[in-house]
């Protein structure tokens, strides 16, 4: 096995093995009866709910399919929406397998099927990242704004600080702003080709300023993260005791869940743990609080896993004319 191949590889392993090492963990840690009660809130979870936060899920990704459209419109592209919205789907489930993943390959599908050219494409979708990320930071202001104190403890408690969010952005931006830079004279065949990618690119993410249907494009993200919050907001309702948690407590649970997320495939583990150990701080039980994380993340997870798996197989089938 080579080198590069093993790299690979852990990178797979390793965030998964997190995950589950997690919920071992988890589960060990817990009595009996704790484990019994946490069961058991999973169980009578009221399946309406559950119904009602994945149709909002679906809401969120057919609206974001549909946003695809007003970046790539300005360079003169316009892919059917069902590739687009198959496209998302797929990415999402590469990013359940190797974190970060999906958006790469959400641009070599557009590439493969729609024949738009894949710097351009992910440039896009830099461009759609860093619009939600600021929607994110909305998300936690508001959260902060509401539970002020409490929420600041609870970040301070689990050493999680969002300004290193806003750090790596800002360096990873820079970073691109210096290699672009580097590489804009370039006679080197190699770079010269470095150079070609990289224009794609720029020009991808600046779509989002030439985009002729801005108001469109600000409406559907809006509606996008107002479906996320709402998704996550329905489901306390499957847990009696969390059910008359204020929506204070609850947009600090998702911010939690957002930030924790990324740290193993697809949240697997630090999810649940990450949402109970919220509840904790608020005064519910750690059952209650894991049981809401793991319905959260296991339904979400399970409409991830059946539509991604369906736009893998459907995509080459609907274009198989091309």
């Amino acid at each position: 096995m080579s080198k590069k191949t093993l790299i690979k590889l852990l990178k797979v392993i390793i965030p998964l093995g997190i995950g589950i090492i997690l919920i071992y963990y988890s589960l060990s840690s817990a009595t009996e009866e704790e484990r019994a009660i946490l069961w058991e809130n999973i169980k009578q979870a009221n399946p309406f709910y559950i119904v009602v936060s994945l149709l909002f899920g679906i809401l969120s990704h057919l609206s974001r399919a549909w946003r695809w459209q007003y970046l790539l419109e300005p360079m003169g592209y316009h892919p059917k929406l069902a590739n687009r919205f198959m496209a998302v789907m797929a990415a999402y489930l590469a990013n359940l397998g190797i974190p970060r993943s999906g958006e790469l390959l959400r641009g070599a599908l557009l590439t493969i099927y729609e024949e738009v050219p894949f710097e351009k494409a992910f440039g896009t979708i830099i461009s759609e990242r860093i619009a939600d990320f600021f929607m994110l930071l909305l998300v936690v202001a508001i959260a902060i704004l509401l539970q002020t104190d409490t929420l600041l403890e609870y970040l301070n408690d689990q050493n999680i600080n969002p300004l290193y969010t806003v750090a790596f952005l800002a360096i990873a931006v820079g970073g691109i702003w210096i290699g672009f830079r580097i590489v804009k004279n370039a006679k080197n065949g190699f770079l010269h080709k470095i150079q070609q990618f990289m224009t794609g690119l720029v020009e991808g993410m600046r779509s989002i300023l030439n985009m002729k249907h801005k108001l469109a494009f600000i409406a559907h993200t809006l509606f996008i993260w107002v479906m996320y919050v709402l998704m996550f907001w329905v489901i306390k309702f499957t847990i009696p005791e969390i059910a008359e948690a204020s929506i204070g407590v609850i947009l600090a649970a998702f911010v939690i869940g957002s930030f924790s997320i990324s740290v193993t495939n697809g949240g697997i583990g630090v999810y649940p743990i990450a949402i109970g150990a919220l509840f904790i701080f608020f005064g519910y039980s750690k059952q209650g609080g894991e049981a809401f994380g793991w319905i959260v993340w296991g339904s979400q997870t399970l409409l991830v896993l059946v539509l991604g798996a369906l736009s893998f197989l459907f995509l080459p089938l609907y274009n198989q004319k091309k």
